[in-house]
């Protein structure tokens, strides 16, 4: 009996072998002798809100439409009450145009930018706090045997990382099941890509939780807020202003997610503590490798 693909129990999985992923790139070892990996591409892509020419991000260059929706609802220039009539994408000139039935306007807020600690440079504009004052998340409570079933599930679904490296993914769960996972060169694009899936589907985020393998900063303590998911988890740690901003608004965060451990350094009231950690398996560190291996 062949093992189960971890990919199978997804909505969206990553496609290590979709084409314009990657390229082979051909160098020479440690000892001199040739070798040949494969390498993530990045490719600009310029989002357009109706006629305006909001920002150009590096992105590998799937799933444009939904990082187009993500990018624009996560920086509060298309609300929940605007009504999209369409997302157009040319491929030729990696441009995508969101369309809303109301022409919008955001030169204040195009005027004001910050760059944030996002791998491929993120960029919020205007206020970086806009839309948390008086943001209630709710109470979800979260297993602990959720979390660890979760990080294994994950870590063994075949994805870029584990092909290619140099990319960061963000996966949208429900319990202990992972629905959405996407992946990008920046963590704020794989994340604004699960938001653009889930305006695009209607999808709540009330009882998910966000996995990513990247920091916990202050820009992903933010959108996961904003997108009204009350638990984020990471392989990686945390900043100090990331834990502080989920203490304000009452963001459960759980970082250094590796075998056995973790570290909850806000929202911790969430979580029930039911997983017997006798049965936990620690973490090879070679294990994620491991099984990118064909």
């Amino acid at each position: 009996m062949g093992l189960e693909n971890p990919s199978d129990e997804y909505l969206i999985a990553p496609d290590p072998g979709r084409a314009r992923l990657t390229r082979a790139v051909t160098g020479v070892d440690q000892t001199g002798a040739a070798s040949e990996i494969a390498v993530v591409e990045e490719r600009p892509l310029t989002i357009f809100l109706n006629s305006r020419e909001i920002v150009t991000a590096m992105t590998i260059g799937d799933y444009p439409e939904y990082l187009a929706v993500g990018f624009l609802r996560n920086q509060g220039m298309l609300a929940k009450a605007d009504v999209i009539t369409g997302v157009e994408y040319d491929d030729d000139l990696d441009v995508v145009v969101v369309r809303t039935e109301t022409e919008t306007d955001y030169e204040d807020k195009l005027a004001k930018k910050t760059r944030t600690s996002g791998c491929a440079v993120g960029t919020v504009f205007g206020d970086i706090m806009e839309g948390l004052e008086g943001l209630a998340l709710p109470h979800t409570q979260v297993r602990t045997s959720w979390l660890y079933a979760l990080a294994a599930k994950i870590n063994r679904t075949p994805s870029l990382y584990l092909s290619a490296g140099a990319i960061h993914g963000t996966v949208l769960c429900e319990g202990d099941r992972p629905l959405v996972y996407m992946e990008d060169v920046g963590r704020h694009n794989a994340v604004d890509k699960v938001a653009g899936w889930m305006r695009a589907e209607g999808i709540s985020g009330a009882d998910k939780i966000l996995y990513t393998t990247g920091r916990l900063t202050s820009e992903m303590v933010i959108k996961t807020a904003l997108m009204g998911i009350p638990v984020l988890a990471s392989r990686s740690g945390f900043t100090a202003w990331g834990v502080e901003i989920a203490r304000d608004v009452g963001l459960t965060v759980i970082g250094r997610m590796r075998g056995k451990r973790f570290i909850c350094l806000a929202g911790e009231d969430r979580l029930i503590w039911d997983a017997d950690l006798a049965q936990v398996a620690e973490e090879d560190p070679k294990s994620r490798r491991k099984s990118a291996q064909p």
